[in-house]
């Protein structure tokens, strides 16, 4: 039958997450009682603050559960105004749509800013997302290599390379998903000079600004640099990875207010506004209620990551760099001969471990193992790791 997808529209290109069968899998292999270790989740596996729980079952007791504007609670898109100018971000409330997560306050960016004639610029590895959400939009996907030689931070030159006449938009995700990169202010820059000398837009995606654990890789707001680049950003954030709230769904998007009219138009005919009593969990957090908790679970995870990068190091045929932030370390697997698809297949089948490959990540050598699991299942998600390599060198050499 003739393809149809011209005719009837761009969502029939979307591709289904390439992860799905594999966690299908998993999960058939648990029922029957077998001992998998995940190493493929995406979120905290922490609880929700008590404090940030309490503001929303007190803002449900008062009855706050009608509609709202549906851009946001006044008092919410202050707090985020706020947030945003201790990142050094000049905006103000009217430059602000709080969203039903943070992933959908990209969708709407991308969708109200391009078109099929245009271009959307992005770093690999990538989020996945971003690729189908770009697709959504009917525009072209342009894809810049980054590399762990360089600590997957983007060169001008290759940026340069990427870019043409119907260039709309460069996508920027530090700290970064899959590869746990913060990009450096010298790189931001980079970015920043070649987006304003050339009329493009930026998208960042700053969803685990808190998770950084390097003080010589602080986070930097791309559009903090300056004026030319901040008129040129839309700035997303939200509460899923900081405040361990992935299934409250709230998020927020900072941009010029051309496009930030067009956003706040698609939501109201979209979904309305974020869940009402869940905004004043939202206050909660950015008002620091639960600033006790968040620091815990940092150090948390930054214990968690000298503890997985020392293990990986004992594994040879293993190539990684070390994450700055996140919860993720990005592993090259070329050394196996494997690709990051067969890798984690045959992982999983021999070993019992779930880790996520990347190839629709934008790197097929390539699997991401998220620390987001207890100190037990990273060591033994190791170990079984570490022997499934070594099993494939020895049966080389039989």
């Amino acid at each position: 039958m003739k393809d149809l997808t011209a005719r009837f529209g761009f969502l029939g290109a979307l591709s289904p997450s390439v992860t799905l069968a594999l966690a299908a899998r998993a999960k058939e292999m648990k029922k029957q009682g077998k001992d998998v270790v995940s190493m493929s989740v995406g979120e905290p596996d922490f609880d929700t603050p008590r404090a940030i729980k309490d503001a929303c079952i007190k803002a449900l007791n008062e009855g706050k559960v009608g509609y709202v504007a549906s851009s946001g609670l006044p008092e919410l898109k202050e707090k985020i105004v706020q947030k945003f100018k201790a990142n050094g971000i000049e905006t103000s409330a009217e430059n602000i749509v709080v969203s039903t997560g943070a992933k959908f306050a990209l969708f709407e960016a991308i969708t109200a800013l391009c078109t099929e004639s245009d271009e959307v610029v992005v770093f690999a590895p990538y989020w996945l997302s971003y690729v189908e959400m770009i697709k959504a939009s009917g525009a072209t996907v342009k894809v810049v290599e980054t590399f762990l030689k360089d600590g997957f931070e983007p060169t001008k030159e290759a940026l340069e390379r990427a870019i043409g006449e119907n260039t709309k938009l460069i996508i920027v995700n530090s700290p970064n998903n899959p590869t746990g990169a913060v990009y450096s202010k010298k790189t931001l820059e980079m970015i920043a000079d070649v987006a304003v000398s050339k009329n493009i837009m930026v998208l960042s995606d700053e969803i685990y600004e808190k998770l950084i654990y390097d003080s010589s890789k602080p986070h930097i707001s791309i559009a903090s640099l300056n004026k030319k680049i901040a008129d040129l950003t839309m700035t997303v954030n939200g509460f899923s990875k900081a405040y361990a709230m992935t299934g409250w769904r709230l998020g927020y998007v900072n941009a010029p207010l051309w496009l930030l009219r067009r956003i706040s138009s698609l939501q109201s005919h979209a979904t309305s506004n974020a869940t009402t009593f869940v905004q004043y969990a939202g206050i909660a957090a950015l008002e620091g209620r639960a600033g006790d908790d968040v620091l815990k679970m940092i150090e948390t995870f930054a214990n968690r990551r000298k503890l997985i990068c020392r293990l990986l190091s004992e594994i040879k045929q293993i190539d990684f760099c070390v994450p700055s932030g996140a919860f993720y370390v990005l592993c090259d697997v070329s050394k196996t001969a494997l690709s990051a698809d067969e890798f984690a297949a045959r992982l999983l089948e021999e070993k019992l471990v779930v880790v996520t490959p990347c190839a629709s990540f934008g790197a097929p050598r390539c699997i991401r193992l998220s620390y987001a699991c207890d100190e037990k299942a990273i060591k033994t998600a190791l170990l079984r790791i570490k022997q499934f390599c070594e099993g494939l060198n020895n049966n080389e050499h039989r």
